[in-house]
């Protein structure tokens, strides 16, 4: 495929009082590409034609607000765009040109449609519709994909099952959590998956997730406990497809992590094993990568699922503006959910609850992590029952190491024994905003009042620290 023409246009607001607005004209098949930081917020107008971001179209006349985002704004007939910059900050973006046989987003419509004729063929017969899994290296944009195909599948009336399996990045909730949402209306152009259920009301109607609390950043980190929370959410799912028709004909779309580099890549690969056995997944997409493809191709094409369907691979490339998104903005990105879960954003201020609460009146678990990791061993961890493997919860006691840290509320009673914790999915969560070991007590803000003594927390690594929320 041919690299499509690019032209620069990057933009800086100087000023505070100063807000230029431009204007930018798209012909068919070429994209407006932007990055915003977390200071800036750039506003971006439909004036005529249409547009779409990530497949949810763009309402005419209608501004949108973007900041700390790296995305693309497409046009498949054309349109005209007005462009207001920061009144403060900066911005970078540019007009990529592609025609039709350049541009990768014509193989994502294809898949679409096909998906679709899978759909209508399910509908009719009363079976269950494709479980699609997406695969790929890091920053090949897997989560853009997912988005895209959601958001065209609700467009065409469907009601897919989206899963999350990605514990570095939250769907409809914080980080650390495995998730699963059906998707019946559009998505928000301005976020990624859509405003969080705690953050007041909203002019799109709110998402409501399953989620199960890893509470660590890699699948690898505690291979047990990983496996588990994906069975549990699993048969969740699935349960979901078997009750409700619409979402069963619709099918499920499965976001991933990104293949990690060296020997980890080999455990990555039993856990996609695992995903594609947990969830009957009959299409592989493979995005941006011929080794995957390749590696994907030996362990799946022409193996049957659960229920008697060939498992088909897929290969697509990756689009061109798929920007790297480092640790640093990843970082500032997770900090900005948490802030948004307890405070609201600037569309809707929150006010958390805080309250005080004695070490003796709260139940908190930790996660475990794998210890003694080396490659020669697979991390000291086996992957079938039975065989050597770290423990997945411990007791433990409030402590210092408890400041400033996030903790998942578990829909399971404190007198429950430590495997239904375990497997219980969770309600919320709360901040430990300060510890005092002297008079042995925690301050504690949640999103809502409510006695915390009833519920277990659990406490993981991830999402890390946040010494700066009440700042």
């Amino acid at each position: 495929m041919a690299p499509p023409k690019t032209k620069a246009a990057t933009a800086a607001a100087s000023s505070i009082t100063s807000a230029p607005t431009t204007t930018q004209t798209l012909e068919p098949y070429w994209e407006y590409r932007f990055e915003v930081p977390h200071s800036s917020i750039l506003t971006i107008k439909l004036v005529s034609g249409t547009a779409e971001k990530d497949g949810t179209e763009l309402a005419p006349n209608t501004p949108y607000a973007f900041t700390a985002t790296k995305s693309k704004i497409n046009t498949w007939h054309g349109c005209t765009l007005e462009i207001t910059a920061p009144s403060s900050g900066t911005y970078d973006a540019y007009t990529s040109e592609p025609n039709a046989d350049e541009t990768p987003m014509v193989s994502y419509l294809n898949l679409h449609f096909k998906l679709e004729s899978l759909r209508a063929a399910a509908q009719r017969t009363a079976q269950m519709g494709p479980r699609v899994l997406v695969v790929g290296p890091p920053n090949a944009g897997k989560s853009s994909l997912v988005r895209t195909l959601t958001s065209w599948a609700t467009r065409m009336g469907r009601q897919p099952l989206v899963v999350n399996t990605d514990s570095r990045e939250g769907m409809l909730t914080l980080p650390g959590t495995l998730s699963a949402a059906v998707f019946a209306t559009l998505i928000d152009a301005t976020t990624d998956w859509g405003t969080l259920p705690s953050s007041g009301a909203s002019a799109i109607p709110v998402k409501l997730p399953l989620a199960y609390y890893y509470g660590l950043p890699q699948s690898d980190d505690n291979p047990k406990l990983f496996k588990r929370m994906l069975g549990r959410l699993a048969i969740a799912a699935t349960s979901r497809l078997a009750e409700d028709i619409d979402v069963k004909s619709a099918g499920m779309l499965i976001d991933t992590g990104g293949v990690p580099a060296g020997t980890r890549g080999a455990a990555y690969y039993d856990f996609v094993a695992h995903i594609v056995a947990e969830f009957s997944v009959n299409i592989v997409v493979v995005l941006g990568s011929e080794r995957v493809g390749s590696e994907m191709q030996k362990r799946f094409s022409g193996q049957i699922t659960s229920v008697g369907e060939t498992v088909t691979v897929i290969g697509l490339d990756k689009s061109g503006g798929v920007m790297d998104r480092d640790e640093a903005f990843m970082q500032s990105i997770r900090e900005s959910a948490i802030r948004e879960y307890f405070f609201g954003n600037a569309r809707m201020t929150l006010s958390p609850f805080t309250q005080q609460v004695d070490f003796a009146a709260v139940s908190i678990w930790r996660i475990s992590e794998a210890s003694s990791k080396t490659a020669a061993d697979g991390g000291g961890i086996t992957y079938d029952e039975g065989e050597v493997h770290t423990d997945m919860l411990e007791k433990a006691e409030p402590s210092m190491m408890l400041q400033n840290c996030v903790l998942a509320v578990a829909c399971a009673s404190v007198h429950d024994v430590p495997d239904n914790i375990r497997d219980a999915n969770i309600m919320g969560f709360v901040y430990v905003a300060d510890v005092d070991e002297k008079r042995r007590r925690l301050r504690i803000l949640a999103p809502v009042s409510a006695r915390l003594g009833d519920r277990p927390l659990l406490w993981g690594s991830w999402p890390e620290h946040m010494v700066n929320l009440l700042i």
